[in-house]
C-alpha cells in the first residue's frame, strides 16, 4: 500500500510537471513557499475537443504585459523580504507562480498543483521516497485577478484552508465567509464602487442610463448592486446586457443594436478589459459616438480599451481606479529583467520575445511569432496578438527601455501595489508566528505555531488577526469579511497632446470613510467630455422640469420618463425636476410662476381705500349735520317749535344720532380685538338710545292728547324724569345684552384664509351670531313699537308730533335692516363691514332727515311759523277738528233717533231746522282758527273738517215733535260746546309742559 501511494504521488507530480514546463512557471525554493496566480495571457485558443485522441492542454494566447509586471511585483516583494534583517530573519521565502491565462480552467489546473503538493507533505513520504527535488507546501496563494477565477480557486483552496489573498478580485460575493472561508483581498469590495457609480450619476443629474456587465461573478453582482443603488436615487435603467469575451458575433451585434437604438447616453459597465474588447471593436466599427461610459476599475485603465483608435467612441469615459501606491526600487527592478538574469522566472523568455518581437534560439519552445503592442497608462492591460509570421532571432542585447509597453508604465502603481501589499500581509502573518510567545498565541491554551513546520490553516488564522503598518504609513488590517476598505480615484480619459496616446487624468476621488453625502468629490474643470467639451452631456429620459413645475407620471413609462406639470395655486417648487410641489405657509401664496411664496394680500375695510374713504366721509358728514342741527336747536332753544318738540328729548335724540354716526367708524380700519368688541355694542346701544327717545317722545304726546283735562298727577307722570327713566330702561336692556355677549362669547379679530386663496381677510369673528341677532332684534322691536305709536298719532298737531315723518323714518329703518340681513349673509371679507356701515349710515340719515330737517327749515327759513300764535292756531285747529268729529258722531246718533220717533207718531207737516253759516260757535276761536274754519266751510248747511262735510238737519211732522226736537238740539249743542271746551282746555294745559 505504501509503495502504491508513493507511485501515485510521483505520478501526479510527474503529470503536473509535464503540464507546466520550465517556461510556464516562475519558481524558487525557500523555507516557506508562496503560490502565485497571474494572467500572463489574456485567454486561450479556441479548440474543438472531439476526443478522437488524448485531449491536450489548451494554448494560452495574447500576451499580457501588465500581468507580467504584477508577477514581477510579487517576486520583488519576496526578494525584498528575504533581504530584510527585521522581517523573517533567518527565513527564506520561495515562490511558485503560474499563469491562469485569464481562464478558470487554467487557474484550477495551477491550484491543483498547490493542493497536490500540500497533500504530498501531509503524507510524510520522506522516509519511503528519496525526493531530492522536494518542494515544501504552499502555505498561501497570492491571486487571482478576475473575480470569477478567484471564486473557483477560493472554493478549492477553502477545502484545505489554504489562505488566498487576491489583489484584483473585487466581487462582493467573495465577502461571504460561509462559502469562501480562506479568501482575503487587498482591493476594496465592489459594493462601494457600485455606490460610487450611482453617486456620480446623481451628481451630474443623470437619470436615464444603460448597463452592461460581464457574464461572470464580477460583472453580475456588481451591476446588481448598482441597480439597487440606482433605484434608491430614482435612476432608471433603459437596458441591461451581459457580455463575455467568448460571446459569438451574433450576440455582440445584438448588444450593439440595443446601444445604438437607446436614448440613454450614459452606459455603466462592470466588466474586465478582455470581456469588453469585442463589444468596443464593433461599436467603433459602427462609429456609435456620443455615449458617456462609466467604467469600473477592472477596465477603467485597460490598455485593451484605452487605445487612440477607440477614443472617438469612448473618449467620454469616467472611470474608477484604485488608490496608487509607492514601491521604492521597483522601477529599477523592472528594467533589470532579462532571460539570462532571471533563471527562476520561466516567463522572462516569452516576455523578451514579445517585447522585441524576436525569438531566442536557445528556447525549447517558440512562442507565437508576432505581436502588436498596445500602449496604455495607469496600468492599462497590454496584449500581444500572435500570428504565424516568423520572427528574427533576439541578440540578448536589446534595451528594454527603448520600447514602450505597459510593462514599464509605473507612473501609477495600483494593482502592482496590491500584489506587493498581499505578499507583505502574508510575510507579517508569518512574522507574528515567528515572534509568537508561548501562552500568548492564537491557538489552544495560547500556544504558538512552529514557524519551521507552519501549516496553511495556521497562517490563515494569523491573517485574520493581522494588523501592521505598510511602507506608506497606512494601517493594514482585514475586516471580518477579509476585505481591506480603500478609496477610489476618479479618472477621465484624455488624449495626450504629445504623442496622441490615451492618458488618465485624475478628476476626483471617492472617500469610503466619509459620511454619506460627503464621499464624492469631482473637479468638473478637469473633465473633458469627448476629449474637448466642458459642457456636461444630457442623459435624461425627459427634459428637466423648470422651477414652478413638478414631474408628472406618464402611464406605462418608467418613473424617469415624465411630463412637466405646473404647480397648482398655493404650491411652489424652487428647484429643477421637483417630484412634488411644496405647499406655501398659511400666510403665503405662490407667485405667478409658482417658483416661490409671497405674502398673501391682506384685505380689510381700510381707511385709505376709496370705499373706506367714501364711508368715512359720509359718517363725518352725518356727524357734522347732526352737530349742526344740535347747534340750531341749542341756539333757538326758547322758540315755540323747539319747545313744542320736547326740547330735552330732542337733545338726547341728537346725541344718540351722533353716537350712531360715530359707531360706524369702528367698522373701518384693520380690525383689532378691542375694536371688534366695541363696534357692535356701540352700534346697538346708540340705535336703541335713539329709538327710545323717539318712542318716549311720541308716546307722551299721544297720551296727552288722548287724556282728559290734565291734572297735577298727569303733569307728574309726564314730566322729564319719567321720560328719561323710560329711555334709560329701554337702553339698559340693550346694555345687558351687550354685557352678556362680551362676557360669554366676546368678538375678536380673525384672519380668514378660507374665502379666497390669495387673500387674507382680517375680519371680526362675532363670537355669537345669536347675540348679534338679539342685539339687532331688540332694536327692531323698539322700532316697531315706535312705528305703531307714530302711526297712531299721525293726526296730532304737527308742531307736537312729526307723526308722518317719524312713520316714514321707521319705514326707512325697517327697509334698511331687513335688506341688511340677506346682504350681511351673502357678503364676505371686508364687504361685511361695509354692508353694516352702509346700513348704520342709511338708518341714521333717515332718522336725522325725517325728524329734524323740516324743523330746521322752519327755524332758519320760515321764522314766521315759529311763533306762539302759530302753535296755538295749530292746536285750535286740531281742537276744532276733534269737536267737529264729535258733533258729527252725535248728530248722526240724534238723526237716527229722530227718524225713529217720527215714524211712530204718524204723518205731520214737515219743517226743517238747518244750522246756518253765521251760527255762533259754541266756544270762541282765535282768528287763525276762524280762517281755517272759513276755508273748511263749503256751504251754509255744512260743517267741513278733514275730508268730509255733514249737514245737520231735523224735520218734524207734528208741532209736538218740534218742541222735543228743539230740546234735543239744545242738549246736543250744550254737549258739543262742553266737548270743545274740554279739548281747548286740554291743549292749553299741554302748552306749559312744552
Amino acid at each position: 500500500m505504501t509503495s502504491y501511494s508513493c507511485c501515485l504521488v510521483l505520478l501526479l507530480f510527474t503529470w503536473n510537471t509535464s503540464a507546466y514546463g520550465p517556461n510556464q512557471r516562475a519558481q524558487k525554493k525557500g523555507d516557506i513557499i508562496l503560490g502565485g496566480l497571474f494572467p500572463i495571457h489574456f485567454g486561450v485558443a479556441a479548440k474543438d475537443q472531439d476526443l478522437k485522441s488524448r485531449p491536450e492542454s489548451v494554448e494560452c494566447i495574447r500576451y499580457n504585459f501588465r500581468g507580467f509586471r504584477w508577477l514581477q511585483a510579487m517576486i520583488f516583494a519576496i526578494e525584498e523580504i528575504n533581504s530584510s534583517p527585521t522581517l523573517l530573519p533567518n527565513m527564506t521565502l520561495g515562490y511558485r507562480i503560474f499563469d491562469t491565462c485569464n481562464t478558470v480552467s487554467k487557474a484550477l489546473e495551477a491550484t491543483l498543483s498547490f493542493v497536490a503538493q500540500n497533500k504530498i507533505d501531509s503524507l510524510n513520504l520522506d522516509e519511503f521516497c528519496n525526493c531530492s527535488e522536494h518542494i515544501p507546501s504552499t502555505i498561501a496563494v497570492v491571486g487571482a485577478t478576475g473575480s470569477g477565477i478567484s471564486t473557483a480557486v477560493a472554493n478549492l483552496l477553502g477545502l484545505f484552508y489554504i489562505p488566498q489573498v487576491s489583489y484584483a478580485s473585487s466581487s462582493r460575493l467573495l465577502s461571504n465567509k460561509n462559502q469562501f472561508k480562506s479568501f482575503l483581498r487587498t482591493i476594496p469590495n465592489d459594493e462601494h464602487q457600485a455606490t460610487a457609480m450611482a453617486d456620480i450619476i446623481e451628481y451630474f443629474r443623470w437619470n436615464w442610463v444603460g448597463t452592461i456587465a460581464a457574464d461572470d461573478d464580477y460583472g453580475r453582482p456588481g451591476i446588481e448592486k448598482f441597480r439597487e443603488e440606482a433605484e434608491e436615487r430614482d435612476i432608471c435603467i433603459d437596458f441591461s446586457e451581459l457580455i463575455s469575451q467568448y460571446s459569438d458575433e451574433e450576440e455582440i451585434q445584438q448588444v450593439v443594436e440595443v446601444i445604438q437604438n437607446s436614448t440613454a447616453r450614459v452606459i455603466v459597465v462592470f466588466s474586465s478589459g478582455p470581456d469588453l474588447e469585442p463589444l468596443i471593436k464593433e461599436i467603433v466599427r459602427r462609429n456609435i459616438t456620443g455615449k458617456i461610459w462609466l467604467a469600473s476599475e477592472a477596465w477603467a485603465s485597460s490598455s485593451l480599451i484605452a487605445m487612440p483608435e477607440f477614443f472617438r467612441v469612448i473618449g467620454s469615459t469616467i472611470g474608477f481606479a484604485l488608490k496608487a501606491g509607492q514601491i521604492p526600487g521597483f522601477r529599477e527592478f523592472l528594467q533589470k529583467v532579462h532571460p539570462k538574469k532571471s533563471p527562476n522566472n520561466g516567463f522572462a523568455k516569452e516576455f523578451w520575445e514579445e517585447t522585441f518581437n524576436c525569438y531566442l534560439p536557445d528556447g525549447s519552445k517558440i512562442s507565437p511569432a508576432s505581436t502588436s503592442f498596445h500602449k496604455g497608462h495607469e496600468e492599462g492591460l497590454g496584449a500581444g496578438n500572435g500570428t504565424s509570421a516568423f520572427r528574427p532571432p533576439c541578440t540578448g542585447d536589446e534595451n528594454i527601455t527603448s520600447v514602450e509597453t505597459p510593462y514599464l508604465d509605473y507612473t501609477h502603481l495600483r494593482i502592482s501595489y496590491n500584489v506587493y501589499l498581499a505578499v507583505y500581509s502574508i510575510a507579517h502573518a508569518l512574522q507574528d508566528i515567528y515572534t509568537c510567545t508561548p501562552g500568548k498565541g492564537l491557538f489552544t491554551n495560547g500556544s504558538c505555531a512552529d514557524i519551521k513546520k507552519v501549516e496553511a490553516w495556521q497562517v490563515l488564522k494569523h491573517l485574520r488577526h493581522l494588523n501592521f503598518t505598510n511602507n506608506m504609513g497606512e494601517q493594514v488590517d482585514f475586516d471580518e469579511f477579509g476585505d481591506l476598505v480603500g478609496n477610489y480615484s476618479i479618472i477621465n480619459w484624455h488624449l495626450s497632446p504629445e504623442d496622441g496616446s490615451v492618458v488618465f487624468e485624475e478628476v476626483g476621488h471617492y472617500n469610503v470613510y466619509a459620511k454619506k453625502g460627503e464621499r464624492l468629490f469631482i473637479n468638473e474643470n478637469k473633465i473633458l467630455w469627448g476629449g474637448f467639451s466642458k459642457e456636461v452631456p444630457f442623459s435624461n429620459c425627459s427634459r428637466d422640469c423648470l422651477p414652478g413645475t413638478r414631474k408628472g407620471i406618464i402611464e406605462g413609462e418608467p418613473t424617469c420618463c415624465f411630463e412637466c406639470v405646473d404647480c397648482p395655486d398655493g404650491e411652489y417648487s424652487d428647484e429643477t425636476d421637483a417630484s412634488a410641489c411644496d405647499k406655501c405657509p398659511e400666510d403665503y401664496w405662490s407667485n405667478e410662476n409658482h417658483t416661490s411664496c409671497i405674502p398673501k394680500q391682506i384685505e380689510f375695510l381700510a381707511w385709505t381705500e376709496p370705499f373706506g374713504i367714501a364711508l368715512t366721509l359720509f359718517a363725518v358728514l352725518g356727524i357734522f349735520l347732526t352737530s349742526f342741527v344740535l347747534g340750531v336747536f341749542t341756539k333757538f332753544r326758547n322758540t315755540p317749535i323747539v319747545k313744542a318738540t320736547n326740547r330735552e328729548l330732542s337733545y338726547l335724540l341728537l346725541f344718540s344720532l351722533l353716537c350712531c354716526f360715530s359707531s360706524s367708524l369702528f367698522f373701518i380700519g384693520e380690525p383689532q380685538n378691542w375694536t371688534c368688541r366695541l363696534r357692535q355694542p356701540a352700534f346697538g346701544i346708540s340705535f336703541v338710545l335713539c329709538i327710545s327717545c323717539i318712542l318716549v317722545k311720541t308716546n307722551r304726546v299721544l297720551l296727552v292728547f288722548e287724556a282728559k283735562i290734565p291734572t297735577s298727577l298727569h303733569r307728574k307722570w309726564w314730566g322729564l324724569n319719567l321720560q328719561f327713566l323710560l329711555v334709560f330702561l329701554c337702553t339698559f336692556v340693550q346694555i345687558v345684552i351687550c354685557v352678556i355677549w362680551l362676557y360669554t362669547a366676546p368678538p375678536s379679530s380673525y384672519r380668514n384664509h378660507e374665502l379666497e386663496d390669495e387673500i387674507i381677510f382680517i375680519t371680526c369673528h362675532e363670537g355669537s351670531l345669536m347675540a348679534l341677532g338679539f342685539l339687532i332684534g331688540y332694536t327692531c322691536l323698539l322700532a316697531a313699537i315706535c312705528f305703531f305709536f307714530a302711526f297712531k298719532s299721525r293726526k296730532l298737531p304737527e308742531n307736537f308730533n312729526e307723526a308722518k315723518f317719524i312713520t316714514f323714518s321707521m319705514l326707512i329703518f325697517f327697509i334698511v335692516w331687513i335688506s341688511f340681513i340677506p346682504a350681511y349673509a351673502s357678503t364676505y371679507g371686508k364687504f361685511v363691514s361695509a354692508v353694516e356701515v352702509i346700513a348704520i349710515l342709511a338708518a341714521s340719515f333717515g332718522l336725522l332727515a325725517c325728524i329734524f330737517f323740516n324743523k330746521v327749515y322752519i327755524i332758519l327759513f320760515k321764522p314766521s311759523r315759529n311763533t306762539i300764535e302759530e302753535v296755538r292756531c295749530s292746536t285750535a285747529a286740531h281742537a276744532f277738528k276733534v269737536a267737529a268729529r264729535a258733533t258729527l258722531r252725535r248728530s248722526n246718533v240724534s238723526r237716527k233717533r229722530s227718524n225713529s220717533l217720527g215714524g211712530s207718531t204718524g204723518s205731520t207737516p214737515s219743517s226743517s231746522i238747518s244750522s246756518k253759516s253765521n251760527h255762533e260757535d259754541p266756544f270762541p276761536l282765535p282768528a287763525c282758527a276762524e280762517r281755517q274754519r272759513q276755508q273748511q266751510r263749503g256751504c251754509k248747511q255744512k260743517v267741513s273738517f278733514g275730508s268730509g262735510a255733514v249737514t245737520l238737519s231735523l224735520s218734524f211732522e207734528e208741532p209736538q215733535k218740534n218742541a222735543m226736537a228743539n230740546r234735543n238740539a239744545k242738549r246736543r249743542n250744550s254737549l258739543e260746546a262742553q266737548n270743545s271746551d274740554d279739548s281747548l282746555m286740554r291743549h292749553r294745559a299741554l302748552l306749559p309742559l312744552q
